[in-house]
């Protein structure tokens, strides 16, 4: 389906590596329904030299979902792009942003960056190959560079390919020196950039990134932009996204469910998962890991989360856990 069909990407949880993966896109699902969900990076190598079954199967309850892609090379990017298509990825993402050493060593993510043209051919490369969005997400610098200039010149050229979609996270990214979590802590966080991109460029979707976790900075940051991308807080504390339906998408009639309905709606999830994936050495902690943040701030807290890492009981994979973990706090 084309995500015109999908209401805007007004919000959006991050695509992040080790925990955005199809199980928790169907648990924050139950969350919310508008809110725009992205893959973890998949590198071209692993679509194109790879199980890509492995990578790019995912639930038909994620919509509107992403593929964030990890590559430099536009005909890797293509054939990439074409295969999330045929999956029925909603939106192909880009990424130029992470700033991992690892990823540097292949030539993506961040390092892209201070290549503006050759973004610009992989993302004409991708656009030409598919029918879906195609839409970069990017820092506001990389190293010393502090200038405005760099991230206005490097939207300007990237947006001659026909990209109309930017996710910027507002920060710097540091190349050497400082790991993947420092980058998202040390380099200073310049919101006003995104919104002077937003000025510069009105035509253009602007979403911000980057250290957001309250209702109240959504807020602030839609006056300015079109929309929010949440990260590590949407993982830690799920249930903030709660009213994300009726507040940020005007759906009255969207359900507020309470946090046991989203552990009861999660059950059947969990034992298809399991009755079909258990012979792949899937297990009851694979998708149960997603959700110990959903009692935080709670009283109680503490014991939920316990109970749902209790190994004993994980080990039976039985999904009635989920309930004894409600109870338990009760």
């Amino acid at each position: 389906m084309n995500s015109t069909a999908y209401k805007s990407r007004r919000l959006s949880v991050a695509p992040m590596m080790d925990w955005t993966d199809r199980h928790c896109r169907v648990f924050h699902r139950q969350i919310t329904k508008h809110t725009w969900l992205y893959t973890e990076m998949v590198t071209t190598g692993a679509l194109v030299y790879g199980d890509v079954e492995r990578h790019l199967r995912f639930n038909d309850e994620e919509h509107p979902v992403a593929l964030q892609l990890g590559g430099s090379d536009p005909k890797d990017l293509a054939t990439s792009a074409k295969l999330g298509e045929k999956w029925g990825y909603d939106e192909i993402n880009l990424n130029c942003g992470c700033p991992s050493e690892r990823v540097q060593k292949g030539a993506f993510g961040a390092c892209l960056m201070a290549e503006p043209e050759l973004v610009r051919d992989c993302v004409k490369a991708m656009r030409d190959a598919v029918s879906i969005d195609v839409t970069v997400k990017h820092r506001i610098g990389i190293n010393e560079t502090e200038s405005y200039d760099f991230v206005r010149d490097f939207v300007g050229q990237v947006a001659e390919a026909g990209c109309s979609t930017f996710v910027v996270h507002a920060r710097n990214a540091i190349l050497k020196g400082l790991s993947p979590k420092e980058n998202r802590e040390i380099p200073p966080l310049k919101y006003e950039y995104a919104y002077r991109l937003k000025r510069d460029f009105p035509q253009f979707e602007i979403l911000i990134n980057g250290g957001i976790k309250t209702e109240a900075e959504i807020d602030e940051h839609l006056r300015h932009v079109d929309g929010v991308m949440l990260g590590r807080e949407a993982y830690h504390n799920p249930y903030l996204m709660a009213t994300f339906d009726r507040r940020y998408y005007g759906d009255d009639d969207a359900p507020v469910k309470s946090r046991e309905e989203v552990l009861r709606a999660m059950m059947p999830y969990i034992a298809a998962q399991l009755a079909k994936e258990g012979g792949r050495g899937l297990k009851l902690n694979t998708i149960t890991r997603h959700m110990l943040g959903l009692m935080q701030g709670l009283p109680g807290a503490k014991t939920f989360r316990q109970t749902l890492s209790d190994s004993k009981r994980l080990a039976a994979g039985d999904p009635a856990l989920l309930l004894e973990a409600i109870r338990r706090i009760g």
